[in-house]
């Protein structure tokens, strides 16, 4: 991939005072919209993303010849996001090789900087004790506290603590309100941990059947936000099981730093690459990764350049979509279960305010809007002593439909993505009728697998059984839905398979020392 390709696009906006109502028509206007990337500001107007050309040659089968092998290792990792990163972070006193498309590290979990000030372009949050929040503490981050229920905007008003309290202050008729309390009384009943199948099976659409319409643009609102599906195609379980996570009088258990999970992605290539940046490749496109007798063959493409790379194992971070494409040697069962797999467009926008407007709550959600929901990026330091807030930045999570994911690769397409976000959050309250110093949009085509019924007890198993040198791991091997502590823990059964492996384990007793579940 050339060094020179821009990832996201900086909107800013000519003239803009803050206090003033925004004329919308500078973001429709190229002679007043300024779109650059972060080395280069004053770029002639271009919208730019992911460069997915060799990779779109991939899914429409050109033929790539075959490099001879340049340089071997013990394992190859494809893929350079948290799941990639952590992989190699557990097997670094291995001789590895980590390949990344992409010319940064992070993936999902990638953050960003404004004069300093680090925000999310996707992944936001962990929870306190988990594998990933583990992993941050061993390498010497300390994620810092939400301990804030979120609120929604919905009619005009600020509801604190949705599924809770909230439930009483939505501003809807009485009818409506109870109809949100009963079918909260009766998901909370559903014992799902009992039959996970059952529930896992159907879509969230098949309980909202006799409830008040708004429960359903609530959890459309909030599905494709945290796994890109609305209930008609969203698992019952995955559902229902986070309503009772919001609906339990538990603390908040969630953390966090500025930047997101970005702020893990950044430590953990910082450690890597202090030690082991020769064994780390970003810009190198995966074309092919292909089992031989005594090793795996990994041609890829760097620089404008065909390259070849050789490994006793490979470990496969990469969302099932690319891995199907690109692996040879899978059964036709594991092939078809991989192209089961459906993903969300997901651009994520950031809006910079030249001074605070909101930091009322860290993540507020917004139904019926062209947003989900948006975060306060820096949330968690604003109770930290001796802090002023600068900029008040809040990032915009802004998942579309699958049909309209063409809308991302043209210029016109996010022009208008961010035209909307735009108008609908000046339109949410009314001091919320000023106007931003500067918007980014930040765009991803398949960031995240939809937990379509069926997925995460039927195609996941299927899809991510490890061949005889190869381990899939990503966060579309764990489940039910994508996160990242899913692929830390995806990770770490890689590292285990391959030491177990490397230590003369066969493929099943390697599996069961992973914890590999069929």
């Amino acid at each position: 991939m050339s060094p020179s390709r821009r990832d996201f696009l900086k909107f800013v906006v000519a003239g803009s005072a803050t206090g003033c109502p925004i004329d919308l028509s500078v973001l429709a206007d190229p002679e007043r919209v300024v779109m650059v990337d972060a080395a280069q500001r004053g770029a002639a107007p271009r919208v730019d993303g992911e460069h997915n050309e060799v990779c779109h040659e991939v899914r429409d089968g050109h033929a790539f010849a075959r490099p001879p092998v340049s340089k071997r290792h013990d394992v190859v990792i494809v893929g350079g996001g948290v799941s990639g990163l952590s992989a190699a972070y557990f097997l670094q006193q291995h001789d590895f090789f980590l390949l990344e498309k992409e010319p940064h590290w992070g993936g999902n979990a990638y953050l960003e900087e404004y004069e300093g000030q680090a925000f999310a372009t996707g992944s936001a949050f962990d929870i306190k004790g988990s594998a990933s929040e583990q992993l941050a503490r061993a390498i010497g981050l300390t994620l810092l506290p939400i301990d804030s229920p979120d609120p929604t905007i919905v009619g005009g008003k600020w509801v604190k603590d949705t599924w809770r309290e909230g439930l009483d202050e939505l501003p809807y008729p009485t009818s409506v309100r109870e109809s949100f309390k009963k079918f909260r009384k009766e998901m909370l009943g559903l014992d799902i941990e009992k039959n996970p199948q059952q529930f896992d099976s159907v879509p969230l659409s098949k309980y909202l059947g006799g409830y008040a319409p708004e429960i359903q643009e609530w959890w459309d609102a909030y599905g494709p936000s945290n796994w890109g599906a609305k209930s008609s195609d969203a698992s019952a379980l995955v559902a229902i099981s986070e309503l009772k996570e919001m609906a339990s009088p538990k603390a908040d258990a969630r953390v966090t730093l500025p930047g997101g999970n970005g702020a893990l992605s950044r430590r953990l290539a910082q450690r890597l690459e202090a030690k082991h940046k020769e064994q780390m490749s970003a810009g190198a496109t995966i074309i092919a990764v292909e089992p031989q007798k005594e090793e795996v063959r990994i041609t890829y493409v760097q620089e404008g350049q065909l390259r070849a790379a050789a490994a006793k194992f490979v470990v496969m971070a990469t969302p099932k979509f690319i891995t199907v494409r690109i692996v040879t040697g899978l059964s036709a069962g594991q092939s078809r279960a991989m192209k089961s797999f459906r993903y969300c467009p997901y651009p994520v926008i950031n809006m910079i305010f030249d001074g605070p407007l909101y930091n009322r709550a860290y993540d507020t959600w917004c139904p019926g809007k062209a947003f989900t929901d948006f975060i306060v990026a820096d949330w968690v330091l604003q109770k930290q002593p001796g802090y002023h807030q600068r900029k008040n930045i809040l990032t915009f999570y802004t998942p579309i439909p699958e049909l309209d994911r063409w809308k991302l690769l043209a210029e016109e397409g996010c022009r208008q993505i961010a035209v909307d976000v735009l108008r609908d959050f000046q339109a949410l309250l009314p001091e919320f009728n000023v106007h931003p110093i500067e918007i980014r949009l930040y765009r991803r085509g398949h960031p995240m697998f939809l937990p379509t019924p069926g997925t995460f007890t039927k195609q996941i198993p299927a899809a991510s059984r490890p061949l005889e040198r190869i381990f899939f791991a990503n966060t579309d091997s764990m489940g039910p839905v994508s996160e990242i502590t899913g692929a830390v823990q995806a990770s770490r059964r890689a590292a285990e398979w391959v030491e177990a492996r490397m230590a003369g384990a066969s493929l099943s007793a390697a599996g069961e020392s992973a914890a590999f579940t069929k």
